[in-house]
Parts: C-alpha cells; sequence; structure tokens
C-alpha cells in the first residue's frame, strides 16, 4: 500500500512510518518540521505542512490508500480554539482528503481520555465518547474529532478509531521523560499514593496495533465504524509503573503522596494561574504539574479490556511491561 500517516514528527507515528516501510509499503509523512530518524529510510517520504492547511492535506494524500491520522495537539496548556483547530478541524481535513481521492482505509488515532469522567474505568472496553467538559480541552477535542471520524465510516471508505492508553518506552519525552525529570528535581508526586491500579502500552505495542488497524480496516470490514482501546493488559498500580521508570533511568524514586482531594483541588487552582506565573516559578515548563483532569486520571483506576482488538484487528501485545522496562534501561 501507499500509506499518510500525519504526525509522523511523534514516537508512535515515526515507529509506524519506519515499520510500514520495513515491510515494503510507500509512506508519505506528514507533520510540520522534518524528522531527521526518517531521512534516507527507504520508502519515505516527508512533506511538510499544518493540519489544518486543507489543501496541504490534500495534497499529500493524493495517491494513497490508506491514512494513519496521528497529528494532534497534546498537553494541557491553550485554548479551547487552540485544541479544536488543530484536533477536529484536522481530522475534518484528513477525512475531506480522503473521501476526495478514494482512499478506502482510515485509522484516527484518538485517546482513551475520550471516555474518562473522572470516574474509575475497571476492564471496560471503548466506551461511548463524553463531551461538554470544559477545560479539558484536549479530551474534549479528541472526543469530538473520534465522534465525526467514526460518522465518515461508509461502504466505500473504512474508519476505525484507535485509542493508545499511555504509551511509553526509549525516547519518549512525554510520560517517561516527564517522571525522569521530576525525580531529578525532587518534584515527583504521586496522587493517592500511586494506589490507582492503570494499564500502559509499551511503544512497541502501540506501533503494532495501528499497523494490524489500517491492515484489517477495509470497507465493509467489521472494524469499520468502531473504536479500540489498545494497551498491554496488565494492570498494575501506578507506583509501581512510576518505580520501574525511575530505576530503568537510574534516578531516585521519592515522590511525595498527595491526596486525590487535595491533588483536585490544587490542580485547578494551577491550570488558571500557571500561565501567568513567572518563567523562575514555573522552572520554563509550559505546562502545570498537575490540572484537575490529571489528577482524576492519576487517581483513579482506569484499565481496559484489549481483547475486542485481539479478536477484531488481530492485534496482541508483544512486549510485557516487565520486558519493556528492561529495553528502557538498556536505552539509558
Amino acid at each position: 500500500m501507499k500509506v499518510l500517516v500525519t504526525g509522523a514528527s511523534s514516537l508512535i507515528g515515526t515507529g509506524v512510518a519506519r515499520v510500514l516501510a520495513d515491510r515494503g509499503d510507500a509512506v508519505v509523512c506528514f507533520q510540520r518540521r522534518f524528522v531527521d530518524a526518517l531521512a534516507g529510510v527507504d520508502g519515505v517520504e516527508q512533506q511538510l505542512g499544518d493540519i489544518r492547511d486543507n489543501e496541504a492535506v490534500n495534497t499529500a494524500a493524493a495517491g494513497c490508500d490508506a491514512i494513519i491520522h496521528l497529528a494532534a495537539r497534546v498537553g494541557i496548556v491553550g485554548s479551547e480554539e487552540d485544541f479544536v483547530s488543530v484536533n477536529v478541524g484536522g481530522t475534518r481535513n484528513v477525512l475531506t482528503a480522503a473521501k476526495h481521492h478514494h482512499i478506502g482505509r482510515v485509522v484516527h488515532v484518538s485517546s482513551p481520555s475520550v471516555a474518562h469522567g473522572g470516574a474509575a474505568i475497571i476492564g471496560a472496553g471503548a466506551d461511548e465518547p463524553t463531551t461538554g467538559r470544559s477545560r479539558a480541552w484536549y479530551a474534549e477535542s479528541k472526543a469530538l474529532a473520534e465522534i465525526e471520524a467514526l460518522a465518515a465510516s461508509s461502504p466505500t471508505m473504512g474508519v476505525v478509531a484507535v485509542r493508545p492508553h499511555l504509551v511509553w518506552g526509549p525516547g519518549d519525552t512525554q510520560l517517561v521523560g516527564r517522571i525522569v525529570e521530576r525525580s531529578r528535581q525532587g518534584r515527583l508526586a504521586l496522587v493517592g499514593g500511586g494506589r490507582a491500579l492503570v494499564d500502559a502500552t509499551y511503544i512497541d505495542n502501540a506501533v503494532d496495533a495501528l499497523i494490524a488497524a489500517v491492515d484489517s480496516t477495509a470497507p465493509g470490514a467489521k472494524c469499520a465504524g468502531r473504536a479500540y482501546v489498545i494497551a498491554n493488559g496488565e494492570p498494575r498500580p501506578v507506583r509501581d509503573l512510576v518505580a520501574g521508570i525511575c530505576a530503568a533511568a537510574g534516578v531516585p524514586f521519592e515522590p511525595r503522596d498527595v491526596p486525590l482531594r487535595t491533588a483536585c483541588a490544587v490542580g485547578s487552582i494551577l491550570e488558571r494561574v500557571w500561565p501567568r506565573l513567572p518563567q523562575r516559578v514555573r522552572n520554563d515548563d509550559d505546562e502545570p504539574p498537575l490540572t484537575r483532569f490529571v489528577a482524576e486520571q492519576l487517581g483513579t483506576a482506569h484499565w481496559f479490556d484489549p481483547a475486542p482488538a485481539a479478536l477484531d484487528l488481530g492485534w496482541t501485545p508483544a512486549v510485557s511491561v516487565d520486558d519493556g522496562l528492561a529495553r528502557l534501561a538498556d536505552s539509558y
């Protein structure tokens, strides 16, 4: 196939592009900046542009058989318009381009946060997205984007939504990078003592899941029009996972315990005042260390049933959490 991968500068996007190229697919990567790790990779072409630019997306999609749409605004800082313009508007551009070029397979990369309303999630599948949240603009915009993406699935264009949960591994600057840096600075804290059970996804497993999804998502396929949560299927306390990451990186594991109620209150305050604080107070961090939404996610159980993805996409995680931690330690 010839596959368009949007957001290929991300850890997952770069991995997906490499695997597709290694197996013989032609790959068009569309992102805002050149990816050095993909330079010179046979079968990979890079086109630079903004996912909000309909014409640029349409040009990148020309001649493609499938699209894996990863491009998104992530994080917790920004206005509603910042997130909606990229996550919803960008998805609309991808769907428009897919229809224009008669592309039959679209994999929309979503997030489990689209269905997280603050309560514990225990062994759930891909529940319906929750909308109407204020301030949690990432989750809100991703929920709106997923709804539009799945609604576009048709007999001539199969669309599937894949929600990778807490992706981590070597090279990860989000989960792993922030845990390690805060440990080094003596700022590591665990909401509720880190006792909540969570599941996570090792990077190689997330990449494999997206490849399985694009292979399965032909028009009329069982998975078309459906969403799937991707995770290792090994729920464990947040404390254990964070301790394992710290050990792999060789940094101290000396977290402070913050009660959930306190964390939610502090998070609500920080998300409002953080942008106005001087840089010396923020330690040059663009994002606050905590928001109410993040506190709820870290302080409540959220783990999922990976069986639907195994049945419909033919995907199972190949790398366990412990093996992933060993690989992370090797990388350090």
